[in-house]
């Protein structure tokens, strides 16, 4: 390959802000969880501990994709689906899955867990950029795309059956802005939107808990110490953080009032510490990720970085958004971990990865030499 050009040092801003939101999410898992913690397992840095532990593995785990040229990722596309598939699977078998609150999203390896469905939303990506970037003329057809949406049907099926909608949703949605990212016509979008829009009230309607969170959506009030109690505490830490918040460490609702409060509902414990500004604040962070992203895609001469680019911010900011209408009761409640900033490593490692990925998109994707990858050099899905 030729020598980089003095300007290819890539998008150094983006790496720098996702650090530094790793190292944020660790100072509000502390706030979060020093509480339960010390109650439940005698420590109070029992989950920051952990998530620096995660910061570290994924922090080299970016660095590691930051200098990998990304498009020898294009080689590792049946075995990204092949590994997620089987990860997937894992989870139902006796002694390997690991169950809470009643839902298997858990492989258990010693005292390790690793959560599949996270790196199924990457490989997902992944398999479609590199689908897409080589067969870009068989895209305007239904046909053309079936490959893509037999994939992502594939992990819906399997993570639906954990259970967990909210990952299920962020991988339809992601599935459906791939179609569109392809460049494929509106007749062939409209055929493979309609089914999706459709099987979201089928899958509320298929099982009684799913309705129960609906109704206490619709009116948390009405089962204020059942299934509308998160969703109720959620509010009162937002309603109490007001513009200015309450202070760092000064969060009431982490006392056990908000479960999951270093998890998926960590938001709240922002929005009630941090307030208004401090929420806004974050979301301008957040978007500042997006921007990047979508922007080193658009600036990607080759299909494939365009799309995997895209694809990979698209998990980001899907995931962002559906985690902050949930805790804000915009939308019903599930569980969802907000990235970089949520208690969890798999998610936190693989979102660092995936920026590393973009990173070195950013390096390659505007001056790829001739003949890197086995595809067309353009293509209509970029042009």
């Amino acid at each position: 390959m030729r020598a980089l050009k003095r300007g290819d040092r890539g998008d150094v801003l983006l790496i720098a802000c996702v650090f530094a939101m790793a190292c944020f999410g660790c100072l509000m898992i502390y706030s979060a969880s020093s509480y339960v913690g010390k109650v439940q397992y005698g420590d109070s840095l029992y989950f920051v501990k952990k998530q620096i532990l995660g910061v570290v593995a994924g922090s080299a785990a970016m660095a590691f994709f930051c200098i990998f040229p990304y498009y020898k990722l294009y080689k590792f596309r049946y075995a990204a689906v092949a590994v997620a598939a089987v990860l997937l699977a894992l989870v139902f078998v006796p002694g390997i899955g690991v169950t809470n609150y009643g839902a298997t999203r858990w492989i258990g390896l010693g005292p390790v867990t690793i959560q599949p469905s996270e790196i199924a939303k990457y490989a997902f990506a992944l398999f479609a950029a590199a689908y897409f970037a080589k067969n870009y003329q068989k895209v305007k057809s239904f046909f053309g795309v079936l490959p893509v949406l037999c994939v992502g049907a594939l992990f819906c099926v399997l993570v639906i059956l954990e259970p967990n909608m909210s990952i299920t949703m962020c991988i339809g949605i992601l599935m459906l802005a791939m179609v569109f990212l392809c460049g494929t016509n509106l007749k062939t979008f409209a055929v493979v939107l309609i089914p999706c829009a459709l099987a979201v009230p089928a899958l509320i309607i298929a099982e009684p808990y799913r309705l129960e969170r609906l109704s206490a959506f619709l009116d948390p009030w009405s089962s204020p110490l059942d299934e509308g109690y998160q969703l109720i505490q959620s509010l009162y830490a937002l309603g109490n953080g007001g513009l200015f918040g309450v202070g760092l460490f000064n969060s009431t609702q982490k006392y056990r009032f908000l479960p999951f409060a270093e998890s998926d509902f960590i938001l709240s414990v922002m929005g009630e510490e941090l307030g208004f500004f401090g929420i806004a604040l974050f979301f301008a962070a957040c978007a500042f990720i997006i921007w990047r992203g979508l922007r080193i895609a658009r600036s990607c001469r080759e299909p494939f970085g365009y799309l995997l680019a895209a694809g990979f911010t698209l998990v980001y900011g899907i995931q962002v958004v559906i985690n902050a209408l949930v805790v804000s009761g915009t939308i019903p409640p599930t569980g969802l971990p907000l990235p970089l900033i949520s208690s969890g490593n798999t998610s936190l490692i693989i979102t660092m990865a995936s920026m590393g990925v973009l990173f070195n998109i950013s390096r390659l994707g505007k001056s790829m030499p001739a003949g890197a990858l086995p595809l067309a050099a353009s293509s209509p899905v970029h042009n």
